[in-house]
């Protein structure tokens, strides 16, 4: 079957769902919209070039950079281990894009990102979907569920494209001091969940010294590649991730390498499996974080920004996981906005809440185990900005927390 035959029998207002994040299939996105005048667009994490136009929805459940603004997004909010559920249920997929490698013994591997992709891929061929391959000769071959059967794809479109990489992270001295407050919490044999950026990597560059460590992550770059280079790793213990994200070294490094274990959404997000982990320790963000210890991640001004993603999925784990800790991670000043990221009250739906801590660089505010009054008391002297502490103590008063 060729690809506008397997276009041409969708049904009318189709949904197609893409590899999202950083590799994106452009080559054959660009076809599908060339070919069809309506349909839903689904992505994870859009980046910018995806196709916005007048016939086109784009819908997602974490929202990128391509999608953001756009007057013609629909956000489904769910937590990112449910997606592959939507997929079977209310959000059924037509046909689902993917970007792979080259096929190899009757089989293709779906290289940096798997993600929500097999699970889309088994709901579009129940309903008898479509499933369409952009093949791609950069694309590192990686294993776990990563690797698919060729006879479950319909169409191969070759596009043999550079993959993009990160660019370098600048840890500036406030993201230092958070990350070595962070990594000064975490203890040898500890299971690790981070994200990308300026603090999970100043808190992963601060564990070189320790030994056993293991990851079970939503995505990794480069800086797990540095643990790993300096043997702070187990090397018992496969890398457990969903997609990654990082320099052309790491790609090639992940290429073949069965120390790279690629594992499908359902798994490395359910909160039951990331239990199991010893001493889990979960590092995210936030926007804002409240005198209740209520997180806001995902709203700025009721607008959606970005979304639950996995944040909620790893902390409710790791706080189950013997040993385990969750910590929000941010500066006490949002340097664009220009305000205090610790308010009395958040004003956006929440999105994360009890976790271990929260961490800035004034210090760590310890949450889990104390009274209301406690955590406020800890936010206000040990993460807020100075500027605004005598201001959140008289907030809190006024909210019965003084």
């Amino acid at each position: 079957m060729d690809l506008s035959t397997a276009l041409a029998g969708l049904p009318a207002n189709p949904r197609i769902v893409v590899t999202g994040n950083h590799v994106t299939p452009w080559h054959t996105v660009g076809l599908v919209d060339g070919a069809l005048d309506e349909y839903r667009l689904w992505a994870l994490n859009g980046q910018p070039g995806l196709p916005d136009r007048e016939g086109v929805t784009l819908e997602t459940c974490f929202v990128g950079p391509g999608q953001r603004r756009s007057p013609r997004l629909s956000y489904l909010p769910s937590r990112l281990s449910m997606v592959p559920t939507l997929f079977g249920t209310a959000l059924p997929p037509d046909a689902v894009v993917l970007h792979t490698t080259r096929p190899r013994d009757g089989k293709v591997s779906l290289g940096v990102e798997v993600n929500v992709l097999p699970a889309a891929l088994e709901a579009a061929r129940r309903r008898g979907g479509v499933v369409i391959a952009q093949v791609n000769d950069r694309m590192p071959w990686t294993y776990g569920d990563s690797v698919i059967d060729l006879d479950l794809v319909d169409v191969l479109v070759e596009a043999d494209v550079p993959l993009p990489s990160a660019p370098s992270t600048v840890i500036d001295d406030d993201s230092a001091r958070i990350g070595e407050l962070v990594a000064a919490r975490v203890g040898d044999g500890a299971t690790l969940q981070a994200g990308i950026g300026a603090v999970p990597d100043a808190t992963l560059h601060g564990l070189t010294s320790r030994s056993g460590l293991r990851v079970w992550t939503e995505m990794f770059s480069d800086s797990i590649f540095a643990l790993e280079k300096v043997g702070a790793l187990d090397r018992n213990v496969p890398i457990s991730a969903s997609f990654l994200f990082g320099s052309p070294e790491l790609i090639a490094w992940v290429h073949e390498n069965e120390r790279v274990a690629m594992v499908r959404t359902e798994v490395t997000n359910s909160p039951a499996r990331i239990a199991r982990n010893q001493h889990m320790v979960s590092v995210n963000t936030a926007l804002q974080v409240d005198l209740f210890g209520q997180a806001n991640a995902s709203r700025i001004n009721a607008r959606i920004h970005s979304g639950f993603g996995g944040q909620t999925d790893f902390f409710v784990g790791a706080m189950h996981s013997e040993g385990g800790q969750a910590f929000i991670a941010m500066k006490s000043w949002h340097p664009k906005a220009d305000c205090s990221t610790i308010v009395p009250l958040v004003d956006e739906p929440v999105t994360s809440f009890q976790m271990t801590a929260v961490v800035t660089e004034q210090g760590a505010a310890e949450l889990y185990g104390r009274d209301q009054k406690e955590q406020a008391r800890q936010l206000i002297d040990h993460a807020a900005h100075p500027r605004v502490r005598d201001e959140l103590r008289e907030e809190a008063v006024a909210l019965g927390l003084g």
